[in-house]
């Protein structure tokens, strides 16, 4: 019930003449978003009338930009250069995706120390919020529904994960802001598949300069997709979101 009346929500659907058909989904609302809705009244008519000015005042449908930083070894440096340089009200919210398998990440503990964003490790459901820094867990895929975070169980348990990947092509499918995608230091070419992608539906892709990077395989397989917009070092990368956070404001 919670998720069909959140996106009924969403896709506004709303009107005068399905209000006592759809008043416990109204009810809903209230356990969606967190309101007290004991004033509300008890009849549908009256329920549905207040429900609409709470409504109106909740940002219901969630655009602000996502950025996407996928990478792998040699990329604590990357993280740690980009948000050095990025102030902590842009408006955005930056996901870094560290596609490990077996080993536990540790950057939502170490990140903390060059940004005065939070840093939290996600968990299943979490809200997406701007001006905070999402860490994924490890032998998890990330996906992106509602507004919220969902974790699955890693899809590629054995060979080089394609958590980037899998990560970016949900974000197009399912987030109605503008996306960014930066590729950074890191083995293989997770995340390359995705960019086209990006592009596609308006998103803008970034690649570190490999001569910038620790292990360049993964920004060098992101330039070699044709996809990447910018090939930046870390500070320069910062700059340009920064840049695309004040023109979405």
């Amino acid at each position: 019930m919670a998720n069909r009346c959140k996106g009924d929500l969403q896709l506004g659907k709303w009107s005068y003449k399905s209000t006592c058909s759809r008043y416990k989904e109204i009810q809903c609302f209230c356990r969606v978003y967190r309101r007290d809705c004991t004033a509300f009244g008890t009849t549908p008519l009256k329920f549905f009338t207040k429900a609409l000015i709470i409504m109106k005042s909740t940002s219901i449908i969630k655009d602000f930009p996502v950025v996407c930083v996928g990478g792998s070894a040699g990329g604590l440096d990357a993280y740690i250069r980009l948000l050095q340089n990025m102030p902590a009200d842009m408006g955005v919210a930056i996901v870094i995706v560290n596609h490990l398998r077996t080993v536990s990440t540790m950057l939502h503990e170490i990140l903390p120390k060059y940004t005065k964003m939070p840093v939290v490790l996600i968990a299943e459901k979490l809200d997406i919020q701007p001006n905070h820094v999402y860490i994924i867990p490890e032998q998890r895929d990330l996906h992106i529904l509602d507004g919220e975070f969902r974790l699955k169980p890693i899809s590629k348990p054995r060979g080089w994960p394609d958590v980037i990947t899998v990560f970016m092509k949900s974000m197009t499918q399912n987030w109605d802001g503008k996306l960014i995608a930066v590729i950074v230091s890191g083995y293989d070419g997770d995340g390359a598949d995705a960019l086209c992608g990006i592009k596609e539906v308006g998103g803008i892709t970034i690649a570190q300069k490999p001569e910038t990077a620790a292990q360049p395989d993964m920004p060098e397989s992101a330039i070699a997709s044709g996809c990447i917009d910018f090939i930046l070092s870390p500070e320069e990368i910062a700059k340009r979101i920064i840049q695309i956070a004040k023109v979405e404001k």
